[in-house]
C-alpha cells in the first residue's frame, strides 16, 4: 500500500526533473503545468503528504487538449485519493478508501473501472515514499517506518537538499502509475483526485510490506503508461510489475502523524537510534525551559 509521499520541490523544480523526449530525435522539452483547477486550492510542497492532499501528477495532455498529440504530457495538481463523480455534496464525505486500488480488481471495480476504461492514467510524482513494516507482530504505533525512494547519483542524499543539483541533472523522482478522475461541484467547478495502484510485493520488498505500488522504472514504462490512445488499457496493465530498483532506509515515527511536516520527516536515522525517539518541537522546548526555570526559582 502507499499511505505517505514526499515531494517537496516546487513546480517548476518539478518540471526540470520530467523532461521529456517526443520522439527519440527531438530535443528534451519539460511539461506544461496547469494549475487552474481543483476549486481554489493548490500544490504545496511537503515532506508528509497525505491523503486529501494535493501534487503534481504526470498526464497525458490530449487529456486537456484534444489538439495535442497523446504522446505529450501535461503536469497537473490534483487531489490524492479519488473521488467518485456521482457523489454529491460535500466531497471529502463520501466514505470510500480511494487512495490506493488494487490492480488485481481495478479493471472490473464499478469505482476504479470506468476511469481506467476511459485512458485516465496518470503517474504520480513524489522524491520516495514511506512505509511502515508490517511483517512483524507489532502494534500499530510500533511498527518501524522507511523511507523508499529511487536510485540517485552517488553525491546525492534523499534526506539532504543540499546534495541535489536541481539546475542540471535534478534527481531522479519516483512515479508510480494511478488512475485518475474529475469531480464537479454544484457550481460547476472542477476538482481532479487520484489513485495509487499497488499488487503483491516482490521478493526484495516483502520483509516491509506485503503489497507495492506500481513503480515506472524506465522512461519506456512511463511512455506506454501515460499514451493511452497508443497503448491500450490490457496492455498497459500487463507492463506493471514490481520494481526491482527502489532503496530505503528508516526514519522517524514523527512522520506517524500526517501533521507533522517538517524536514525531520525524511531524515535517516542512523544505526542503533530508536525510530521512537522524535525531535521536541520549538514550542515545547521552549515551555520546558520556562518550566525548568520556574522550579529553579521556586523558594520551596
Amino acid at each position: 500500500m502507499c499511505g505517505r509521499t514526499c515531494l517537496t520541490l516546487n513546480p517548476k523544480e518539478i518540471q526540470s526533473c520530467c523532461k521529456y523526449k517526443i520522439t527519440p530525435e527531438s530535443k528534451p522539452k519539460s511539461p506544461e503545468y496547469r494549475n487552474e483547477f481543483n476549486c481554489g486550492r493548490k500544490y504545496e510542497p511537503s515532506y508528509n503528504i497525505a491523503p486529501t492532499d494535493l501534487s503534481p501528477v504526470l498526464v497525458s495532455a490530449a487529456h486537456f487538449d484534444e489538439q495535442k498529440d497523446s504522446a505529450e504530457r501535461t503536469l497537473v495538481p490534483m487531489m490524492w485519493s479519488m473521488i467518485p463523480r456521482w457523489h454529491k455534496g460535500d466531497y471529502k464525505k463520501h466514505g470510500l478508501t480511494t487512495n490506493n486500488c488494487r490492480l488485481e480488481s481495478l479493471a472490473m471495480s464499478k469505482l476504479f473501472g470506468p476511469s481506467f476504461n476511459a485512458g485516465q492514467r496518470c503517474i504520480i510524482l513524489c522524491e520516495g515514499f514511506y512505509e511502515w513494516q508490517t511483517t512483524k507482530a507489532l502494534k500499530a504505533s510500533d511498527r518501524p517506518a522507511f523511507f523508499v525512494h529511487m536510485p540517485q547519483n552517488e553525491k546525492v542524499r534523499m534526506d539532504d537538499k543540499t546534495t541535489w543539483n536541481l539546475k542540471d541533472d535534478g534527481i531522479n523522482l519516483l512515479k508510480m502509475a494511478g488512475l485518475f478522475d474529475m469531480w464537479e461541484d454544484e457550481n460547476g467547478d472542477k476538482l481532479y483526485s487520484y489513485t495509487v495502484i499497488t499488487f503483491e510485493s516482490n521478493e526484495k520488498f516483502s520483509p516491509i510490506h506485503h503489497r507495492l505500488p506500481a513503480i515506472l522504472d524506465t522512461e519506456a514504462d512511463i511512455t506506454a503508461w501515460l499514451d493511452y490512445k497508443r497503448v491500450g488499457a490490457n496492455r498497459a496493465l500487463n507492463m506493471l510489475k514490481p520494481s526491482e530498483a527502489i532503496e530505503w532506509y528508516p526514519v522517524s515515527s514523527l512522520v506517524n502523524n500526517s501533521r507533522n511536516k517538517s524536514s525531520e520527516c525524511n531524515k535517516q536515522i542512523e544505526p542503533g537510534q530508536s525510530q521512537s525517539t522524535t525531535p521536541k518541537s520549538k514550542l515545547m522546548q521552549s515551555w520546558l525551559i520556562v518550566k525548568k526555570r520556574k522550579f529553579d526559582d521556586d523558594p520551596k
